[in-house]
């Protein structure tokens, strides 16, 4: 799993900082958690292939993390897509569907599918489970879950014991299908560890801090929090339904998360040490992304 930050600005662009943007490039996949002015151009420097992006991720409809959509999608024409790209956001999806409809994309030689979701499980399959949790922002906000589900150990020699064959009978044994060996059926838990926990990927997308928000990111691998302001601003963070660097690291530490990484910083602090140390303060694991910045997993 890999994590790459194309944004990580807050309402407007500074000249290190773009509109936010995070591309997970995980199972097979590119997928893309809001897509702010910009990105297409963020996706050449970091080298990822927009023909590639499977699925797109909208928080919600405020300019900054949404403009960059019909350019990409044009883009995309452009180069010649075939596969499909789906869509997903809260309720007004729509809405923005028939905006860029009027901007003069009203259809598209590749097949764009919309979906609006509310709080719940989005996708689940056998490799993740995607959720969605309403947040606390000043318009309908989205945070996101992308969790691993990781398949137990196969243990080789128990099943070489048990007779069975090495070949198909071990993969049908690891994704938990039963195999009959001399007429005896051997069953997946003979010959699988303990379950195993996959990482879990959390994005806050713009909040204040509430009770959701911890409930939601438990257990995080990675918690990825919007960091808009320093605690001295906390005035300015509540006016706009914003969280501080503190904020995001009492949501990490009440979460047991088990690293932090704050996003959406605020072009009016050209030293951001001070929004670190505020938070490491709190959640000694804590980094602040940077434009283009990979994180592995």
């Amino acid at each position: 799993m890999e994590i790459t930050f194309l944004g990580t600005s807050s309402a407007v662009h500074s000249y290190s900082r773009s509109h936010p943007s995070i591309a997970l490039k995980a199972f097979g996949e590119t997928i893309l958690f809001d897509c702010g002015e910009g990105t297409q151009r963020q996706l050449i420097y970091a080298k990822i292939s927009p023909m590639k992006i499977s699925k797109i991720f909208i928080t919600h409809y405020h300019g900054d993390h949404i403009l960059g959509i019909p350019g990409l999608l044009q883009s995309m024409n452009f180069r010649g897509r075939e596969s499909k790209l789906t869509i997903y956001g809260p309720r007004g999806l729509d809405n923005l569907r028939q905006a860029i409809a009027c901007l003069g994309f009203p259809n598209f030689d590749f097949p764009v599918e919309w979906i609006e979701i509310d709080s719940g499980t989005i996708i689940e399959n056998e490799e993740y489970v995607i959720k969605a949790q309403k947040v606390k922002h000043n318009t309908l906000t989205l945070a996101y879950s992308v969790e691993e589900l990781k398949k137990p150990r196969f243990l080789r020699e128990k099943a070489i014991e048990l007779g069975v064959p090495e070949g198909p009978a071990f993969g049908k044994l690891h994704k938990g299908i039963p195999v009959e060996v001399d007429g005896e059926i051997i069953q997946p838990q003979q010959v699988l560890g303990p379950p195993r926990k996959g990482h879990k990927i959390t994005y806050s997308g713009d909040t204040i801090p509430c009770e959701e928000m911890i409930e939601f990111a438990h257990d995080s691998s990675i918690l990825i929090h919007e960091s808009t302001y320093k605690l001295e601003d906390r005035d300015k963070a509540e006016l706009h339904a914003h969280s501080t660097s503190a904020d995001a690291a009492n949501i990490a530490l009440q979460s047991h998360s088990k690293e932090l990484i704050l996003t959406h910083i605020s072009t009016r602090y050209v030293d951001i040490s001070d929004l670190l140390k505020e938070a490491k303060e709190i959640f000694e694991n804590t980094k602040i992304a940077k434009d283009l910045m990979k994180v592995e997993l």
